[in-house]
């Protein structure tokens, strides 16, 4: 299992639109079999930062998911979007231990 945090800060202009961009891929990407969960949240003070929480089943989900046409389709969206680059931290679970994660159509 790994838990994958991207921070994304977009320029304000373009906030509105990078949200409707993301949920679009969130969507597609929990249909992934290598995805968990996929989760978008939008900072309450600062509103043009984002931070996309993905979970993956196993350590090469996350290739296979930049291979999918939804993920590129968001990337290509977004890019000229960023105020700067995104950046990602990578997490393992503690608790609850990675099996007992509740797997959506498990």
């Amino acid at each position: 299992m790994l838990i994958v945090h991207v921070d994304v800060l977009v320029k304000a202009e373009y906030a509105d639109r990078f949200e409707a961009a993301s949920l679009e891929n969130a969507r597609n990407s929990i249909q992934e079999p290598g995805i968990i969960r996929f989760d978008v949240i939008r900072h309450q003070d600062e509103p043009a930062h984002f931070m996309l929480i993905e979970i993956y089943r196993d350590e090469n989900a996350p290739a296979k998911h930049k291979e999918t046409a939804h993920y590129q389709k968001w990337r290509d969206t977004v890019a000229d979007m960023m105020a700067r680059p995104r950046s990602s931290v990578k997490f393992a679970p503690c608790f609850p231990e990675a099996a007992q994660w509740e797997y959506p159509g498990a």
